[in-house]
């Protein structure tokens, strides 16, 4: 595909500032740049628990409102129906799977691995999910493994494994 033809806010977005472009498995580095994003800005603003929810909610929210569009651009640009290269999906389900946990290491990790696990697995009924048009089917499938990921996050936290 001729990069002339690349809208470049929905690329930007789409693939998560790049990290798309990973390899082996864009799925992962777009899940990693997001934790790292979101353990740059617990580390640089140190956040009240309640400001950290804000915080990811309003990136949450960055990710659907801009996301779902940008989703559909690159994957009619790129001629395919869910390229692996679009990752902003990754980026709002682990940011989903971290709403309400506190900073720190376990929680990250957890949310990572419990993300990335639901996202490969796709349990019932998140594969369905992909079946939505466009951009929304790329987006629901994570946002349910970001579901699947939070509801063990919170069992986790609830019987102090984390």
């Amino acid at each position: 595909m001729s990069t002339s033809k690349r809208t470049f806010w929905a690329w930007t977005v789409g693939t998560f500032f790049g990290a798309g472009f990973g390899k082996p498995g864009p799925g992962t580095w777009g899940t990693a740049l997001a934790v790292v994003m979101w353990t740059a800005l617990n580390l640089a603003l140190h956040p009240t628990p309640t400001a950290l929810l804000y915080w990811l909610c309003g990136g949450l929210a960055f990710t659907l409102v801009a996301g779902i569009p940008a989703a559909t651009i690159v994957a009619r640009e790129y001629g395919k129906e869910d390229p692996g290269l679009v990752v902003v999906d990754e980026a709002a389900g682990v940011w989903l799977a971290l709403l309400g946990s506190p900073f720190d290491l376990a929680h990250g990790l957890a949310a990572f691995v419990l993300f990335r696990l639901f996202d490969i697995t796709k349990p019932f009924p998140v594969r369905k999910l992909e079946r939505l048009p466009e951009g929304w089917g790329i987006m629901a499938d994570d946002l349910g493994a970001g579901i699947y990921a939070w509801l063990v996050m919170q069992l986790l936290h609830l019987v102090h494994w984390i």
